[in-house]
């Protein structure tokens, strides 16, 4: 039986980065994956949904665009992906994989193969809601409806968080008649009220009927294609609906179990500040360290959320202790204009009962604005007001994510706001609007 260091379950982000960092340190290591190496993140979801996003910005027919889509996701070919794995000196086992006992895991296709250490990213799965019907009228995921050529006429897309509102624009852009349905009352409803209502008037001038407030309660098809109907009564006629509803962990059938793992459907794997897999006894794999990185540790979704925990399992398997903090993992949307949160929220704050001051400023009255004539948007950042540090940030503007990474690194690292308040911007630019909140802040602590 071959016999392994580290034997790493999905080759997403976090498991190629995993595999990757420990193979090329000199450890035996095999990493097993029954789809695509690299995950969905590559192919069906982040890199596909920005190339769409960027030909809508640009003004590109929807075949131009579908074929930029197609040509960043490198046409669903993970030929040079599992080339790398190679070259880092990682045995590729494709398959699926089930621990059978400790250290002993069954592979498809493959002999079984043996391990010491144990990492599980097998990442997420779509949910899909419990309505009525649902599964008897024409519905896509995210991953089908960012591999599919087709250009609805008529789309429903339920779920209003980031890939609902991406997927919803970049569908209304195009020229589909979208409609998006929020449960909630607001977009975004995790994050700063601000970004969410920014982003509904953003979509409802792209062509986006936004309704908000109301699940849908049943679904049928019709003679011209399908209708849902929402739990007020308003009925919908649509050619497709796409569902962006949230996912959950993938980690059934994995023999977790085995290893004393028991997890509920639908509940992610426990992890310590090392990633390492928290178990309720001393079973914990009895050889060597259980670990999980990426979506089954619910701790993020985004793809560099999975690669920041997969560097810190790396070090931790070769021997150099490191904890995570989430203090500061940026949560973007890639809309037009984008939303860039950080750190906590408001909601998050008041759940957590903890107090924050508030200030922001108006993209509007920055110099770039003026230079660019564009709608522009707001930012607001939030501080804790007996440390006066920085605990969280919101902005909705164009470019957002590129010009607030300065306050990713200001929570991170617990930059003073005095030392805030004497840093320069250059003009004319956005990053200028974090000046008079940063003041503000600073005042408010006087």
């Amino acid at each position: 039986m071959p016999e392994f260091d580290v034997v790493v379950l999905g080759g997403g982000t976090a498991g190629v980065h995993v595999a990757s960092e420990v193979a090329r340190a000199g450890r035996s290591v095999a990493l097993t994956e029954a789809g695509l190496v690299g995950g969905e993140s590559p192919y069906l979801a982040c890199l596909p949904s920005k190339a769409l996003l960027e030909a809508a910005s640009r003004g590109e027919a929807w075949e131009n665009a579908v074929a930029r889509r197609d040509e960043a996701a490198s046409h669903l070919d993970d030929a040079a992906a599992a080339a790398r794995l190679d070259d880092a000196g990682v045995t590729l086992l494709r398959g699926t994989a089930k621990v059978t006992q400790p250290g002993t895991l069954e592979v498809t296709e493959h002999e079984p193969v043996g391990y010491t250490d144990l990492v599980v990213s097998t990442g997420s799965e779509p949910v899909a809601p419990p309505i009525e019907g649902l599964a008897d009228i024409p519905a896509w995921t995210s991953a089908e409806a960012l591999s599919c050529p087709d250009l609805p006429r008529r789309l429903v897309v339920l779920g209003g968080g980031s890939a609902g509102c991406e997927l919803a624009q970049i569908y209304a852009a195009f020229g589909s008649q979208v409609t998006l349905v929020e449960t909630e009352n607001a977009l975004l409803p995790a994050e700063a009220a601000f970004t969410g209502e920014i982003l509904a008037e953003a979509l409802r001038r792209t062509g986006v009927d936004v309704r908000l407030g109301s699940a849908a309660a049943k679904a049928e098809r019709t003679d011209e294609g399908l209708a849902l109907t929402l739990e007020d009564g308003t009925r919908i006629e649509a050619d497709r609906v796409l569902l962006a509803t949230g996912r959950r962990p993938r980690l059934s059938g994995l023999g977790l179990d085995r290893l004393g793992i028991d997890i509920k459907p639908g509940a992610a794997i426990p992890v310590d500040a090392t990633c390492r897999v928290v178990t309720p006894g001393p079973a914990d794999d009895q050889r060597g360290g259980l670990w999980a990185a990426g979506d089954v540790t619910g701790l993020g979704t985004h793809r560099h959320t999975a690669r920041y925990q997969g560097a810190v399992v790396a070090a931790n398997i070769l021997g150099h202790r490191r904890e995570a903090d989430y203090r500061a993992i940026p949560r973007p949307v890639y809309t037009m204009p984008s939303v860039f949160v950080v750190g906590v929220s408001p909601q998050g704050a008041a759940e957590a009962g903890i107090t924050v001051l508030t200030a922001g400023a108006d993209l509007q009255d920055t110099a770039r604005a003026t230079v660019t004539g564009e709608d522009a948007g707001r930012v607001e950042l939030y501080a804790h007001p007996e440390s006066g540090l920085l605990v969280g940030a919101a902005a909705v503007g164009p470019q957002a994510p590129d010009w607030m990474g300065e306050v990713t690194v200001a929570i991170r690292a617990g930059v003073p706001l005095a030392t805030l308040a004497d840093t320069v911007h250059a003009s004319p630019t956005w990053s200028e609007a974090l000046e008079p909140a940063i003041r503000d802040l600073a005042s408010q602590l006087r």
